[in-house]
């Protein structure tokens, strides 16, 4: 029987058991504790992000930079059509009308000509555009800010997949309004599960911080005026994340690596194209992805 190969497993750094020991060490098991402020300090150093918070998942964070840029029921957002379902969840949860936008074959990702071309036309001005980098890789965003800041839309990156991946030495998820991260278990760098809010004004991340830890006033005893939720990371988890983030780059230059494995052994088939790298753009290459122009010839070995 062969020895089963997943597709995007975890890869320990090294650090992490030891991280998790001084958790341990120091009964900090709740989510506060020193790890996950190192957390989001590496996550700033490494993306340039100028502000970051550190949450229970990706899906989290989509949401609360959805709630802070004041998204509420019958709103139209925009999404791009080839994506995760986190995404469009985060959208609903607003109870906000998802609309698509579909993506181009030049990224994979949403055509900023479709974009431009739906904000003219549209009756109904969006209030936010979600935008995933897919894969991995970057979406043309400089056109796509340049777009939403003439329309007068959020920009809101879902980079959960392309930490790491960059336009113009630039990383995605410090573009926006908001970035998001995710760490979830099959992701280039996981914590198991969580997720990391950026965002390049302090206000949007201090509101973030206070909805995300059920909107407590700041008070002795228990007092709400708003509802939040209980979206931080642990500091067990965000010990994982720090030694994850000791080894960040390696893991680019890895995934990068094993694309060009494939693109060696596989690029001389006409059949298939792999996914493309924008001009300027450097891609973390979490998944080797690429399509099979003619399928026809093949449908009788399946």
């Amino acid at each position: 029987m062969n020895e089963r190969i997943f597709l995007s497993a975890p890869h320990m750094g090294g650090n992490e058991l030891k991280y998790i020991e001084k958790v341990f060490e120091s009964n900090y098991i709740a989510p506060l504790g020193k790890y996950v402020n190192k957390f989001e300090e590496s996550i700033k150093e490494y993306t340039g992000a100028e502000n970051a918070l550190a949450v229970s998942c990706g899906t989290a964070a989509i949401h609360l930079a959805l709630r802070i840029l004041g998204v509420k029921e019958g709103d139209d957002v925009l999404a791009s059509t080839f994506t995760f379902i986190g995404s469009v969840s985060a959208i609903l949860y607003q109870k906000a009308n998802p609309v698509f936008i579909d993506s181009d074959k030049e990224s994979w990702n949403i055509s900023p000509k479709l974009l431009n071309k739906y904000l003219v036309e549209c009756e109904k001005k969006p209030k936010a555009l979600v935008l995933t980098h897919l894969y991995g890789m970057s979406a043309d965003i400089e056109k796509i800010v340049e777009i939403c800041k003439l329309h007068g839309v959020y920009l809101i990156e879902d980079a959960a997949e392309s930490l790491g991946a960059m336009f113009n030495k630039k990383h995605t998820g410090t573009f926006g309004d908001f970035g998001v991260y995710s760490f979830n278990g099959n992701k280039i760098l996981t914590t198991s599960g969580g997720g990391m809010l950026v965002t390049p004004t302090k206000e949007y991340r201090d509101k973030a911080l206070f909805y995300a830890t059920q909107a407590k006033e700041p008070y002795i005893h228990y007092e709400h005026v708003e509802y939040g939720y209980n979206y931080r990371m642990s500091n067990v988890l965000a010990a994982i994340g720090v030694a994850q983030m000791e080894v960040i780059e390696d893991r680019v230059l890895k995934k990068r690596e094993i694309f060009e494995w494939y693109k060696e052994f596989l690029g001389d088939i006409e059949e298939i194209t792999f996914m493309p790298e924008l001009a300027n753009s450097r891609g973390n290459r979490w998944l080797t992805a690429l399509t099979f122009e003619k399928t026809d010839a093949y449908a009788s070995s399946f």
